[in-house]
């Protein structure tokens, strides 16, 4: 276990927002960190070669939002090729700062430097190979090694400083070198201890127009690793700012919560200056989601004041490791059970199974019987009404009534009672008999009234058959719902929690980045038993695929196929979005197989880190299979790629027909 330092510094504040300070960096007159907005950034798609595309695609991404566009450079005639490229955006009036993307090619960065405003450079494969090799260093050889990489990384530093370049040193997960997972291993600290070397040797050169990132398309590993990364530069008196991004975040509705889990956990710490959301969809895709995660935060302050965390409390979150809170078992929550959905029909009278269809229940009638989804919902909120509904429900679907519904009901033991503070503290007989919900606001208890003492004394004698509700009005509620959490961790109480969240407020594209922000971030921390969204403006099942989307992301429950899909960019050897769309029609019924979907390989088996299965470009239409990091298939064509996938799935006996 890594040793926690206290108090945790890798954010300004766990109860008030503030973003943390950078230094700033000028990036072609758009400059970076400091006081400056959160920026906006993409990557183009088009082969760097084709001058005309390039620039008609950045063209594109400039009128959406776009602030700084990185184009691939894979060799040195695209490096090159850079200067046509701006020549042509410059003479169309477009000022927009390019960023070449370096991987394997030094001498291509030392070209593009002369050339752009900024340079991205990996330090897991710029003076690097990656074998997947264990090397023993004593700290002499190891020393040596950075020397040799310091060396290397020189002639890219001297020509920066000259030409007023700024260099990103973008860590990947997944292509961590073989020098780096030998010390450190597959962890967020040797993603961290890689970049700063760079940074060390750069800061050695008195050199300091960098940018930092800790990209995974492990939503958990990425927010460990920014944070740690903070931690650690805050120990080294550094502020450098940050580019955030989830790598291979994929398309559609899971790329969009997979990437709001990871970069909004980090943007409601205040931690952040830039962003990239990678989606394998056209780029101008992206700047609408990067840009609706972002807006939030301009109306962030004020909110509402939250009691601080007392530096003794901080150590009951591990912020840089993933640790469950603990909690008791009552029926099908808490304890070592995956966290629950609520479906919420309070506002609607259930008349017909049909009106189930939404939350994953479908009656066949000629059968008599229920087919139960994936991602079917566990708990039934009917508010006020009747729980003795006109048809019967599938025995894995339980009913919540509200307190006076259930003590009326004909049949209690049928469905379990939602009580309120007051409603709580005036039975105290059903404190350690009945199971419960109680449903409770941040506000209330996170003051020194007598309610409040009165309600903990409460729970704590009834927690053994007492699930806790919790919601929150304040404008920055995750941190407010967080801090609660800290309160229950104190007190010991383990009770099993859910968290209540409701997004009328906003529209439904925003909704789900919202919900996937502030549930992602309580989950990552390892904070909660259940999901229980309310909003308005979204139908049931995007509130519910939404629910089961974000559990998926932040990898607390699985309920499907997890696909690790690069975005599209000038290296990529086959249509991304149309193979993407192809592999998931076959295959997004296998729950809980991951598939690594990459254009090329620099995104191969490195950057699938943990995926089971790869399906990586290795050239025109030609595919190579991966099991796991091993290769298995060459150079397959790709008019039969997918069946051969499939074969190898079905090998391994993980393959399942569609029920």
């Amino acid at each position: 276990m890594l040793i926690l330092p206290t108090p945790f510094t890798y954010c300004n504040s766990l109860t008030r927002y503030e973003r943390w300070r950078t230094r700033e960096v000028n990036i072609g007159g758009v400059p970076l960190g400091g006081n400056n907005p959160i920026r906006l950034q993409s990557m183009t798609t088009t082969d760097t070669l084709d001058t005309a595309a390039t620039v008609a695609q950045t063209l594109r991404l400039v009128q959406v939002g776009c602030e700084y566009v990185r184009i691939t450079a894979p060799s040195i005639k695209e490096a090159e090729n850079l200067a046509h490229i701006k020549a042509e955006l410059r003479r169309s009036g477009c000022q927009v700062p390019l960023v070449a993307d370096i991987h394997f090619t030094p001498n291509a960065a030392e070209v593009a430097a002369r050339i752009v405003e900024k340079v991205r450079i990996n330090p897991g494969n710029y003076a690097d190979k990656k074998k997947f090799e264990f090397i023993s260093y004593d700290d002499a050889a190891y020393e040596a090694e950075l020397e040799r990489i310091r060396r290397r990384l020189l002639p890219l530093l001297r020509i920066c400083k000259e030409y007023g370049t700024a260099l990103r040193i973008g860590t990947n997960h997944g292509s961590l070198s073989d020098r780096i997972m030998s010390r450190y291993g597959d962890t967020p600290i040797g993603m961290v201890e890689s970049a700063l070397e760079f940074v060390r040797f750069c800061e050695a050169e008195n050199f300091y127009d960098i940018v930092l990132s800790m990209k995974s398309s492990n939503v958990q590993v990425m927010v460990q690793a920014y944070r740690l990364l903070v931690q650690k530069m805050r120990e080294e008196n550094m502020n450098y700012p940050l580019h955030l991004g989830v790598t291979e975040a994929g398309d559609g509705e899971d790329g969009r919560i997979k990437s709001a889990a990871g970069i909004g956990t980090l943007l409601e710490d205040g931690i952040g200056d830039t962003v990239r959301v990678s989606l394998t969809e056209a780029p101008e895709a992206e700047i609408p989601v990067a840009a609706a995660l972002v807006r939030r935060y301009s109306k962030r302050n004020p909110h509402n004041p939250i009691r601080p965390v007392v530096a003794a409390q901080q150590q009951y979150i591990h912020p840089f490791e993933h640790q469950r809170r603990k909690t008791h078992s009552i029926g099908k929550i808490g304890g070592e059970q995956v966290p629950t959905v609520v479906a919420d029909f309070s506002k609607e009278t259930l008349t017909h199974h049909s009106q189930l269809q939404s939350i994953g229940y479908t009656y066949q009638v000629d059968l008599d019987k229920w087919n139960i989804a994936e991602q079917a919902a566990d708990f039934l909120f009917l508010g006020a009404a009747d729980p003795a509904l006109p048809f019967e429900i599938p025995g894995t679907l339980q009913k919540v009534v509200c307190f006076d519904t259930w003590k009326q009901a004909a049949q209690q033991s049928t469905c379990i009672p939602l009580l309120n503070i007051s409603e709580l503290l005036n039975t105290p007989h059903l404190w350690t008999t009945q199971y419960k919900w109680v449903m409770a606001d941040d506000h209330i208890l996170d003051e020194n009234s007598e309610t409040a003492t009165a309600f903990w004394e409460a729970l704590r004698q009834a927690q053994q058959h007492t699930v806790l509700v919790l919601r929150s009005d304040n404008t920055h509620q995750m941190a407010a719902l967080r801090r609660i959490c800290f309160e229950l961790l104190e007190r010991g109480i383990a009770c099993p929690l859910i968290f209540n969240i409701n997004y009328a407020y906003c529209s439904e594209a925003d909704f789900a980045l919202h919900s996937a922000t502030d549930f992602g971030a309580l989950l990552i921390d390892g904070l909660g038993d259940g999901i229980w969204i309310a909003a308005a403006n979204a139908p049931r099942s995007i509130q519910n695929s939404t629910a089961f989307g974000i559990l998926q992301a932040t990898r607390t429950r699985i309920s499907k196929t997890e696909y690790i899909s690069c975005p599209s960019c000038g290296r990529t050897l086959f249509d991304l979005e149309e193979t993407t769309a192809m592999i998931r029609a076959r295959t997004q019924h296998l729950k809980g197989v991951k598939i690594g979907i990459m254009g090329c390989i620099v995104n191969g088996p490195g950057e699938m880190a943990d995926a089971d299965y790869g399906y990586v470009g290795s050239g025109v239409d030609k595919i190579t299979l991966y099991r796991g990091k091993e290769v298995v298939k060459r150079s397959i064509n790709s008019e039969r790629a997918v069946d051969e996938l499939i074969q190898l799935i079905r090998e391994d006996g993980r393959w399942t027909d569609e029920g």
